[in-house]
Formats: structure tokens, C-alpha cells, sequence
């Protein structure tokens, strides 16, 4: 099913286009798409749909609803669950893929294009323009709810026909843009950047004249209109005109743009020259063209200008230490420590083709956090070999607006000039023309030629095939065949050479050390310390590539074997072996050893590798409990990575799978593996979470009485499920199960219970002291016993609890020690709750404007994470806090609280206090005394904390200075006063001048 919104409103399927009823059945799905997957509050759709609401209004969006569901799911059997217009509590949503949506595939195009070379941002800008059929939502245009987002989409067509037309002009089709810049200009007359693209496009085409009247005329709309001048860029080119500077010559459009080293050193250095804040380069490439060299040369350079450097390359096989941990070491950071730099620092990632999930969240977050300091991250890969894992992280990066160079071939000059640098013999210019028509100008071809010619002349080059494969298997022809098979076993270790695990595989340790020492000589291997590695990469690749499929999975089971009989612990070498030795290896040993390396990869907080090893024991493991713990741990890994909504569905798949068995022992072990820690108060999914609550009560009732581990995990989800629990039965469960871990001394399960305890804190307002000491005693926990993610969850408490009693000192330790342990460990999820409690830090200490700012960077970080019950509504009910209102906003489950009278009592949960302050803002508003006096009685428990800043996210001042504006509405002013002075004391305490001013100033009207 696809949707249409950049005009009138369509949908369409293999079918043809899809009846969508009448005009509110229509304004119902329109509203759905404008809140792009969220839940939409029954009460809101019905707000939107009528000025006044008839009698029977629910009955009808329900109709509405069920309409739209048969027309968009015409083969849905009768009396099952909708899974794209889905009921989400309390309303609907649209479960729509991105790119079913023209809106959302056209977003993502002018994204890709502003990553890409100018040619293919021609191209994906044309195809996105093309997307567009009248004005978004067209037919909804006067609906205020409509504007906002048709509004937000019509600025991204604008942005995206200034980067058509920039593309064009960099290509060399200046004269091809003039009549749609024209067109654009027209319509847009106040928009300065068209003006200046038409005036450039004008001067590039010989029409100086006419381009000079164009930034007159657009001086002259300006003054008339808006009564400024033209900014900066338009009065820069003016004067570039006028000076016939060179730089606005046309570009000659070349047949290979990136030919030489000069240039892209040059944008290197460049984007050295410009890390105020953190910088990312990319250098891509295909083998052997010279990344890594290019890359050595920039390091050089920088380093001879005082630049401190860390160079970290990413193996093939996977395990073990990774790059960024031996770079962290080499800078001498130490262990358990934020990285941060106060002078310049080049990281350079090289062969990020190879890099794992976890070494690319670690480049794409360096980059992503302001705070990292004076650092230029160069990053290498080959653009042939970008694995979908690269293309995510690329496509992340992206945002950091990256330094992009792609190494061409040398041209025939560059190439003479690196024959000169390699040999000190003279060869004759036939020989040199030679070297380059059959290298193509690939630098790491252009030294295997010249080691041939060293060797054996002109000759040598004449016999030397095209391919770099070729000119491989040319030299290796100089060993002896025994050689030449013991480099191939040697290729299946890797690029280092284990000398033990190969002398063991072949079974003749002098042969091997005969065959390593010439394989040196030859130049193929290279010395190191302790074991020799191959020279190159592509030398290994091409030996272990020259091997039949057939003796790769023999040399591989063999090796596992070996690694296995002389080093049984090193499971992920085990692992490694076994998954590339195919049908020779037992699917049951090796999803065995894939299971232990995950385990190890989440004990030492990797989790992507975990996931990626967990997905190879499901393809091994097809039915038992055997597959449930791997589905359970691949949940595990995948909440810890981000991907919340496929963790939820594949919990729920082995929730049901294992009740299935009728073994209540194993439905409690596959229930409470899942000990992710909890840190927010709304669930991301009611219907799963009551799904487990009601599989974990059977379960428990069913439960053998000697399980107590079982038994205590089982109350802790009841605990966790059921956060904020209105009822008992959540905080009982949660004791229970904290009295359960204590008796038996175990302390992964005492810090998931405390996790229940903290989630169970909210029956009241003015408890944020209660759970501060709930994370104080988790936080000693965690540090004792090595439980990084609770460490974490104790840190995200801790900066709640401290925020909330205006002791923001406390809440920045925490803060950066959640930081330190993201950044150590790889948890990207964690900096979403920073960020938020950045921008909450700067709304309380009155900076205003930059906090809105950050406020928005925040919400741009939570999108994606797959946490709506945090995200929804919650950026414009922060902005609530500094006094923005936008009309437009889509306040998600918050809208009842933005009303100006009639507000709901709030949800026990986190923002219980904020909620609660607004009900008071309309209680005082409307002179309310009997709400005013049920309000007061409420809130007085909070009066030393601020409203909100217990969640770390949000801030509604002093809950003593809403206090006091209730007790006047009672006719308490010396009551008011008390509390006036108490808010004064919160404000100084929080740092807070114009919460002081306001305080200073209501307690004068009590006088």
C-alpha cells in the first residue's frame, strides 16, 4: 500500500488506486500520515475533524476507522487485528512503511542527495520533484492541523530545488537552470538563496549583466518588503561579480573528476583547519587505490604540527579487541574514561568496510557530540565492499555533513612521478606508459608492477595481466607450490598469521617456517613482533579467494579444531571458524560456540556483534528452548542497540513460543531473561506489556515453589510491565522480588528488582529523594559487580532525582558518567537522555533560546529510537515549559494538558509534577477554589523539587511557586508567602534568575 500526500491525498496498491470513502474518512487517514506513525488520541481526530463536536463523534471516527481499515486491507480474514491502521491506545495509528509514503521517500532523497556527488544529486533530485503533484495535503490546507506539516514539507521542496540547481551548476548546466530558477524566483521573491543561484547560473551563461539586475532587484524586494538589506551571501557575490573574481568561472566538467592526491589532501586539511567542533572525513575507494596512504600522509602532516594522532584498522574476523579500544590506549585514556580532546586530535578508522556495528556507532557518535572537542575523524572503506551495516552508518553520518573524497586512478604525470619514488633504477618512458595503461592508474597495481620489473625488466610487465589478481598470482608463481599452499592455509587466519595455529594445521612446523620466511623475502608477509601478517590485505584476499570453496571449509573446521584443542576459551575464534566452515561443522557445535561468543560479546558490551552472533544460532537452532534463549538473547542485544519495535516483536513471538510448551519453569526463564533496564514511566507498548503481565501471573501461579530466581524475575517484569502502576499489585511485585534477591545474594537479580522498585516510586508527588536512593544503592551495586547497563540506569536516575531538587551540579556528574560508560561501551541509546537532560539544564538556568535550540537537536536524536511512548508529543511539551506554544505542534498524549480549562488528572509517572502544575496554571486561571484546594493538597509533598525536572527531560519552575499562586486563589497569602520564599530558595539552589524574579515578584504582591 502506498500514500500520496505531496498533493491531493491517494492511496494505491498492485490494484490500482484505493477508494478512500468520503471527505472525513479522507481528513481521518490524512491526519494519520501528518503524525507519521504515532498514535493519533481518539479525542484529538475528533477535535480535528469537527468545530463542534455532535453527539455520537467517537462512534463515528470508529466507522471511520473501520472503513478505511477494509479499503486499506481488502484480504484481511474477518475479526483480525488491523496491522496497518492499528488501534494504539487511547487512539489509532498509521503503521505505514517510510517509503509508502511520497512525503517521507522524498525527504529521504534530498537527504541522500545532499551526501552525494553532484551527478547523482541531479538525478535523485529530479526523480524527488518529481514526487510532487499540488501542495502537500492540498485539500487540507485550511485544517490547522494540516498547515504545520504542509508548511514544514513545501520549505524541504524549496531546499531541495536550490540543491537541484546547485548540482546543475556544478556540473557545468548553468544555462539549463536560468529558466527554473526563474520560475522559482518568481514564486519565491523573497527567498535570497534562489536570487543568488539565478544571479550565479546568469554570470556562468555570459549574461553579467542581467545577473547584476538580479541582486538589485532582489535588494530592492527586501528593502520594500522586510526593510533589510541582502545578508551576506548575496552582497559577497555582487561584489565577486563585479570583480570578475576567478572562482565564479564555469567548472569544465572532467571524465575523472578525482585523478590526483594534491586535492584531496587539500580537503583533508581543510576539514583539519575547521574543528571547533567535531569533523568527519570520508575516504573511499576501491582496492589498493590509496586510502590508506592518503590517510598516513594527512597524519604526518598533522602530527608535524603538533596534532596528537591515533590510527585504528579494523580487522576482518571479528572479536577480540576492537580499534577504538586500542586507539583509546595509544591516547592514553584511561579506563573507564570520556574521551574528550582540548587540542587537536586526528583519529583515523581505517578499512571501515570491515568495521562491526559497534566500531561504526562508535565513528558516527564521535562526530554526532559537540563535547568531543578539537577532533578530526578520517575514515577509510572501500566503495565497492559497503556492507549494509556501513551503508546505515553512512547514512548517520551524513547528518555530521562529512568531508567526502573518492581516490580515482593516478593519472599517466602521478604515475611517472611514483615509479621515480619506488625505484631508483630509470625506466624508460614506454616502460612508464606501460606501467600506467595496465595499473589503470591503481596505485597499490602500479608497486605489485614495479616489484615484477625490479625482478625480471621490461619482460615482466609485458606478462603481467590487468588485474591485480593476476599480477598476485604471477609473483606468487616464484614459490614453491608447498609455499604457495601454506600462504593459502595462512590466508584463511586472517591477515595476522597465527604461526602455532598454522604449523598445527599443516603438521610440519620446519616446512611452515621455510615457507613464512620466503613468503617475507618475497615480500607477501611482513615481520611483526610477535607473528608476521600479510603485506596487504588484497594478498590475502586473492590466496584465500584462489582457494576452491571445497578446501576453505576443511581449512576452517580444521582450524577451529586446532583453536579449540590449544585455546578453548577463545570461543570467538571458535565461533568465527565454524560459521565459515559451512556443512563441515556441526550446526549444534557451532551454533554452540556462536552462543558463547555472543555471550561474551554482551558481557563485554558489544552488543551488535551479540545480535549479529545471535541471528547465526537461530539459523542453527530451529525449534526447542535452545531457540528461545537465542531469540531472547538476540532481544536483548537489539533493545540494547536501539531497535526497540523489532525487540518488542520477537519478545513477544518467544513470550508465546514458550507458553506453548507448557512448561511454566521454561516460560519463566524466557520471561525474565529479559533484564534490559527501564528508565521512562509510559510504556512503548501497552497491548505487549499486558500481554506479558498476563503470561507472567499464569506462569508464577504455575511455578514450582523452589524456583525463587524464576519466580523473582517473573515479579520484576510484573514490576517493570506495569510502571507507574495506579494499583498495588506492581510495587508489591516489585518488593516481593527485591526481598527474593536479597535472600539469595544475587546481584544481577537485586539491581533488575531495584529497577522494578524505581519504576513502582510514583504513586505520589515529591518522591524524586525516594528514588534517588534507589539509584544511589543500584549505582554501588552496579560499580561493584560490572553491570554496565545498570550502572547506566543508575546514572539516568541519578540525573533525574538531582534535576528535580535543583542540585544540577549532582545531575552533570551523572550525566557524564552515563556518557563515559555510552561511550566506553557502545550504548547509543543513552545519549538520547543526556541530550535531553542538556537541554532541560539550560531551560532552568534561563538561557532560553539556546535551550530551545537544544531542545529540538534532542527530539532530532529520539527520532527513529523506536521509544513512543518518550517521543510522542514530548519536544513541544518541553517547549511548553520556556513559554512556546506552537499552534500547529502535535501534542501527542500531552494535548489535555494544553487546554485551557477542563484538565484531566495527570498519569502517576514522571511528569506527574509538571501535569499537575498546569492543572494549577487553569485552576488559577479560572479562580477554581474547590480544584485549587484538591490541587494544593497534592503538590504540597513536591514543594522543594521543580515541576517536571524529575523526568531529566522537562521544566515548569518551582512546584512551590505554583503553590503559592494556589494558595492565593484560596485567600491564603501567608501561606502564599511561605511557599514564595521556599520557591526562592529552589531557584537559587537551581541557578535559575528569572525563576528568582518571579518568585521576588509574587511574594511582593502578598505584601
Amino acid at each position: 500500500m502506498r500514500f500520496g500526500v505531496l498533493g491531493p491525498l491517494e492511496a494505491s496498491d498492485e490494484r490500482g488506486s484505493v477508494n478512500l470513502k468520503g471527505p472525513r474518512h479522507r481528513a481521518v487517514l490524512a491526519r494519520l500520515l501528518v503524525a507519521r506513525g504515532r498514535a493519533v488520541p481518539a479525542a484529538v481526530l475528533i477535535d480535528d475533524l469537527w468545530d463542534e463536536a455532535p453527539d455520537g463523534a467517537l462512534g463515528a471516527v470508529q466507522t471511520f476507522v473501520g472503513a478505511l481499515r477494509k479499503a486499506l486491507e481488502p484480504d484481511r480474514p474477518p475479526r483480525t487485528p488491523s496491522r496497518l491502521l492499528v488501534s494504539a491506545p487511547p487512539g489509532y495509528a498509521l503503521r505505514a512503511e517510510p517509503d509508502a509514503v511520497d512525503a517521507q521517500r522524498f525527504e529521504a532523497a534530498v537527504a541522500t542527495a545532499a551526501a552525494s556527488r553532484p551527478e547523482a544529486a541531479l538525478g535523485l533530485l529530479d526523480e524527488a520533484l518529481g514526487l510532487w503533484r499540488g501542495p502537500a495535503y492540498a485539500e487540507f490546507a485550511d485544517q490547522a492541523w494540516a498547515r504545520g506539516e504542509a508548511t514544514r514539507l513545501d520549505e524541504v521542496r524549496l531546499l531541495a530545488v536550490a540543491r537541484r540547481a546547485e548540482a546543475a551548476l556544478a556540473l557545468g548546466r548553468a544555462a539549463e537552470s536560468v529558466p527554473d530558477l526563474e520560475a522559482h524566483v518568481a514564486a519565491h521573491p523573497l527567498h535570497e538563496d534562489g536570487r543568488r543561484l539565478l544571479a550565479l547560473a546568469l554570470y556562468r551563461t555570459g549574461r553579467q549583466g542581467d545577473a547584476l539586475a538580479t541582486l538589485r532587484r532582489a535588494r530592492e524586494a527586501l528593502l520594500a518588503d522586510l526593510g533589510v538589506d541582502p545578508g551576506e551571501d548575496l552582497r559577497r557575490l555582487e561584489a565577486d561579480i563585479l570583480a570578475q573574481a576567478p572562482h565564479l568561472a564555469p567548472r569544465t566538467r572532467v571524465e575523472h573528476p578525482f585523478v590526483g592526491r594534491h586535492a584531496e589532501l587539500a580537503a583533508l586539511e581543510d576539514a583539519a583547519a575547521t574543528t571547533a567542533r567535531p569533523r568527519l572525513a570520508l575516504v573511499s575507494g576501491v582496492a589498493g587505490a590509496g586510502k590508506t596512504a592518503l590517510a598516513r600522509t594527512l597524519s604526518d602532516r598533522l602530527a608535524a604540527r603538533g596534532w596528537t594522532t591515533a590510527w585504528g584498522t579494523c580487522p576482518e574476523l571479528r572479536g577480540g579487541t576492537g580499534p577504538w579500544t586500542r586507539m583509546r590506549a595509544a591516547l592514553g585514556v584511561p579506563e573507564g574514561g570520556a574521551f574528550t580532546a582540548a587540542e587537536p586530535v586526528l583519529l583515523v578508522f581505517d578499512d571501515l568496510h570491515w568495521a562491526d556495528e559497534d566500531t561504526l556507532a562508535v565513528v558516527t557518535s564521535l562526530v554526532a557530540d559537540p563535547d568531543t572537542g578539537p577532533v578530526l575523524v578520517v575514515g577509510t572503506y572501500r566503495s565497492t565492499d559497503i556492507t549494509p551495516a556501513l551503508a546505515d552508518a553512512l547514512g548517520r553520518a551524513a547528518r555530521a555533513e562529512p568531508t567526502r573524497v573518492y581516490l580515482g586512478g593516478l593519472s599517466r604525470p602521478q604515475v611517472d612521478e611514483m615509479v621515480r619514488a619506488i625505484t631508483e633504477r630509470e625506466m624508460s618512458p614506454d616502460g612508464a606508459r606501460l606501467v600506467h595503461a595496465r595499473s589503470a592508474g591503481n596505485p597499490f597495481f602500479v608497486r605489485e608492477l614495479m616489484r615484477l620489473w625490479e625482478t625480471e625488466g621490461d619482460p615482466g610487465l609485458h606478462a603481467v595481466p590487468a588485474g591485480v589478481r593476476d599480477v598476485i598470482r604471477h609473483r606468487l608463481a616464484g614459490l614453491s607450490e608447498t609455499a604457495r599452499t601454506h600462504l593459502r592455509q595462512a590466508a584463511v587466519l586472517g591477515d595476522d598469521v597465527d604461526l602455532d595455529v598454522l604449523v598445527a594445521l599443516v603438521g610440519d612446523e620446519d616446512a611452515v617456517l621455510d615457507s613464512v620466511e620466503s613468503a617475507i623475502r618475497a615480500g607477501f608477509l611482513v615481520e611483526r613482533s610477535d607473528h608476521p601478517r600479510f603485506a596487504h590485505a588484497l594478498v590475502r584476499e586473492t590466496l584465500y579467494e584462489d582457494s576452491t570453496r571445497a578446501r576453505r571449509t576443511r581449512w576452517h573446521a580444521s582450524v577451529a579444531d586446532v583453536v579449540e584443542r590449544t585455546r578453548p576459551d577463545d570461543v570467538e575464534t571458535i565461533a568465527h571458524h565454524l560459521l565459515h566452515a559451512g556443512s563441515r561443522a556441526a550446526a549444534d557445535r557451532t551454533a554452540t560456540f556462536a552462543r558463547a561468543a555472543a555471550e561474551r560479546a554482551e558481557q563485554r558490551s558489544a552488543p551488535h556483534e551479540a545480535a549479529r552472533l545471535w541471528r547465526e544460532v537461530l539459523a542453527r537452532v530451529e525449534v526447542g528452548r535452545g531457540r528461545l534463549e537465542a531469540l531472547m538473547g538476540l532481544v536483548r542485544a537489539l533493545a540494547v542497540t536501539g531497535d526497540l519495535r523489532e525487540a518488542r516483536r520477537l519478545r513477544a513471538e518467544a513470550t508465546g513460543a514458550a507458553e506453548a510448551f507448557g512448561d511454566p519453569v521454561l516460560t519463566a526463564g524466557v520471561i525474565g531473561s529479559f533484564d534490559v533496564p527501564a528508565i521512562w514511566t509510559a510504556n512503548d507498548d501497552e497491548a505487549l506489556s499486558a500481554r506479558l503481565v498476563a503470561t507472567a501471573e499464569r506462569t508464577l501461579a504455575a511455578l514450582p515453589a523452589d524456583h525463587l530466581h524464576d519466580r523473582a524475575r517473573l515479579l520484576v517484569t510484573i514490576a517493570v510491565e506495569r510502571r507507574a502502576d495506579s494499583g498495588p499489585r506492581g510495587d508489591l511485585a516489585a518488593r516481593e522480588a527485591e526481598a527474593i534477591a536479597r535472600g539469595l545474594g544475587d546481584p544481577t537479580l537485586l539491581a533488575f528488582a531495584l529497577n522494578g522498585r524505581f519504576l513502582q516510586t510514583f504513586h505520589r508527588a515529591g518522591l524524586a529523594p525516594d528514588r534517588g536512593r534507589i539509584g544511589g544503592e543500584l549505582l554501588e551495586l552496579a560499580r561493584v559487580n560490572g553491570l554496565v547497563v545498570f550502572e547506566v540506569l543508575a546514572h539516568l536516575i541519578g540525573i533525574q532525582s538531582s534535576a528535580a531538587v535543583g542540585d544540577l551540579a549532582a545531575a552533570d556528574g551523572h550525566a557524564a558518567a552515563a556518557d563515559d560508560l555510552a561511550a566506553r561501551h557502545e550504548l547509543p541509546v543513552v545519549g538520547v537522555f543526556t541530550a535531553w537532560y542538556a537541554a532541560l539544564r539550560l531551560a532552568v538556568t534561563g538561557r532560553t533560546s539556546e535551550a530551545v535550540a537544544a531542545y529540538r537537536s534532542a527530539a532530532s536524536r529520539l527520532t527513529g529510537t523506536g521509544m513512543p511512548g518518550l517521543e510522542d508529543g514530548l519536544l513541544p511539551f518541553a517547549l511548553l515549559g520556556l513559554g512556546v506554544r506552537s499552534a500547529n505542534a502535535d501534542w501527542g498524549p500531552y494535548r489535555p494538558w494544553t487546554l485551557d480549562r477542563d484538565l484531566p488528572e495527570s498519569p502517576h509517572d514522571l511528569l506527574f509534577e509538571a501535569r499537575t502544575c498546569l492543572r494549577a496554571r487553569a485552576a488559577v486561571r479560572a479562580g477554581d477554589r474547590e480544584v485549587a484546594e484538591r490541587l494544593h493538597a497534592d503538590l504540597l509533598p513536591a514543594e522543594d523539587e521543580i515541576a517536571g525536572a524529575g523526568s531529566g527531560l522537562v521544566a515548569f519552575g518551582p512546584v512551590a511557586q505554583h503553590l503559592g499562586d494556589l494558595a492565593v486563589v484560596l485567600g491564603r497569602n501567608g501561606k502564599a508567602s511561605a511557599h514564595y520564599r521556599h520557591a526562592l530558595v529552589v531557584a537559587g539552589r537551581a541557578g535559575a534568575p528569572h525563576w528568582i524574579s518571579a518568585a521576588r515578584e509574587a511574594l511582593e504582591r502578598t505584601r
